[in-house]
């Protein structure tokens, strides 16, 4: 059995990358935190830092705790943020993130149900990348994280689930009331441009389809992350962009982007969930998950 006490002075060496740093982190002292490390090491018979004159470094023993132990905090962190929300009557709290479009595409909707379910609840919600997304999803720091799913097998200890396709489509502003309804981007290739700049699902997605044309994505553009930042870019000018139609659903509904279809856009753009393969949700967790696979579009 681990004593936790000693998981949590590990946890703060590896935060701290050292033995005295741990100790101060804790407010205790170094030999209290050598002692319970060597006790944590001799209770589980492996050796989890390597010690050097340069500092210590975690081993592959080390490193494995350092998730667990990561993901223990967070579950201690919760445990208090659920005893205090639960005497105010509300739930959760519950952790999630996500690309930037897979959130806007299917968190709205959802959340609208969940709060009609259960009433009041905490939700705390992070943009990031796929990658970082991942790394979350491990340390125990999210349950669901909303991303593009099937282009690639997610990563090892995690599971995908897809519950909606969207079309991409070429979006424009009002000055470019005068384009065609359906067009290739062979046709388009002169005008200025509004793409996204991190590399991961999406983007590779968009990419497909510049080389489906033939084209060479282009150089000369601006770079976003930011889906209100694109938006707004394309709605006050005549750059224009691809979006799938979903993430500028607003925008199109009211008249101040309009959607052009793409002939290149043969394939649509799944949206869904991974989480930790085989991980028990917390409730509110698991509630957010089954109103997901109720409203599945597929």
């Amino acid at each position: 059995m681990i004593d936790p006490r000693s998981l949590r002075v590990f946890l703060a060496v590896c935060q701290a990358n050292s033995i005295s740093g741990g100790a101060r982190l804790l407010n205790i002292s170094q030999p209290s935190v050598s002692n319970a490390v060597a006790q944590l090491e001799q209770s589980l018979g492996v050796v989890l830092f390597e010690r050097s004159r340069s500092g210590i470094s975690l081993t592959a023993e080390g490193v494995v705790l350092f998730r667990r132990a990561e993901a223990m905090d967070g579950l201690l962190r919760d445990t208090e943020e659920e005893l205090r929300l639960t005497r105010n009557g509300a739930a959760g709290p519950l952790r999630v993130g996500g690309t930037p479009g897979a959130l806007v595409s299917l968190l709205p909707e959802a959340t609208r149900q969940l709060e009609q379910k259960v009433g009041r609840f905490a939700l705390h919600v992070v943009e990031r990348p796929d990658h970082d997304l991942a790394e979350l999803l491990l340390r125990g720091e999210l349950e669901l994280a909303f991303v593009t799913t099937g282009i690639e097998e997610p990563p090892e200890g995690l599971e995908e689930h897809t519950f909606s396709r969207d079309a991409f489509a070429l979006i424009v502003g009002r000055q470019n009331d005068h384009m065609p309804a359906h067009l290739s981007l062979r046709d388009v290739m002169a005008m200025q441009w509004v793409l996204p700049e991190a590399r991961g699902a999406f983007r590779r997605q968009i990419d497909a389809l510049f080389m489906a044309a033939g084209v060479t994505v282009p150089q000369d553009c601006i770079r976003c992350d930011s889906l209100l930042t694109t938006k707004a870019i394309v709605r006050g000018g005549d750059r224009i962009t691809i979006l799938p139609m979903q993430v500028a659903a607003a925008e199109l509904s009211i008249g101040v982007l309009r959607a052009i279809s793409i002939k290149e856009a043969v394939f649509q753009r799944n949206i869904g969930v991974r989480k930790v393969k085989g991980a028990r949700l917390s409730r509110l967790g698991q509630q957010l998950f089954d109103i997901l696979v109720h409203s599945s579009r597929l």
